[in-house]
């Protein structure tokens, strides 16, 4: 499957804000943003002012990097947003959070949603006893999302175990540090979902 293999602190740049990539890193003072507040390549610092239809593009490329999703799979998560019942912006947001890689990092079970992606992947994580390894699982209401008996005495989940003993998740979810696993308790709603994104301007995309 294809993915972005360049340094991923100038998509940050590029989108002129942190979409924590690194970890960390985002919370110190290496944070690229913070040092060079402007969009990469030889034209970065020129001033440019956006179109209606940039706005709408750069607002579409924010979310699918804050996510980490291809083009093609961030268009049919937005189809299928649309067919849902309610409002279209808020669908999508709500089905890009329940990815399993997402869940993962929401937890707190890992320190940015790559590191989490590469962990599903990998098949150090269980939901409800069966082992998925399938970045994209959407997560249900009552699900067990847990690391495996066999990757919780590795150094990386030890680690991890103690930076989960200080992290809050959001609402819909409820963490065993200790354990090293969660459940999902409901379902995210707008006001769980502290991404900075305007989602009408996406639908105002796709909507053309």
């Amino acid at each position: 499957m294809a993915r972005y293999k360049e340094s991923v602190c100038r998509l940050c740049r590029r989108e002129g804000q942190k979409l924590f990539l690194k970890g960390d890193r985002c919370y110190s003072d290496k944070c690229a943003i913070d040092r060079r507040q402007y969009a990469p390549g030889q034209h970065g610092q020129g001033r440019k002012k956006l179109s209606e239809y940039g706005l709408q593009l750069r607002e579409k490329q924010k979310a699918r990097r804050y996510y980490g999703v291809l083009e093609r799979q961030f268009r049919n998560y937005f189809a299928k947003a649309d067919r849902q019942k309610g409002i279209t912006g808020e669908n999508l947001l709500v089905l890009l959070e329940r990815r399993l890689d997402n869940v993962v990092y929401r937890l707190g079970l890992a320190s940015s949603r790559p590191e989490a992606r590469q962990l599903v992947r990998h098949g150090h994580f269980t939901v409800n006893g069966q082992k998925v390894n399938i970045p994209s699982y959407q997560v249900r209401i009552g699900d067990e999302i847990e690391v495996k008996e066999k990757s919780k005495g590795s150094p990386k989940f030890k680690e991890i175990a103690e930076a989960a003993a200080h992290k809050n998740p959001p609402a819909w979810l409820e963490l065993d540090a200790e354990n090293l696993k969660g459940r999902v308790i409901a379902m995210p709603t707008r006001e769980d979902i502290d991404v900075n994104i305007e989602e009408h301007l996406i639908v105002e995309l796709y909507s053309k």
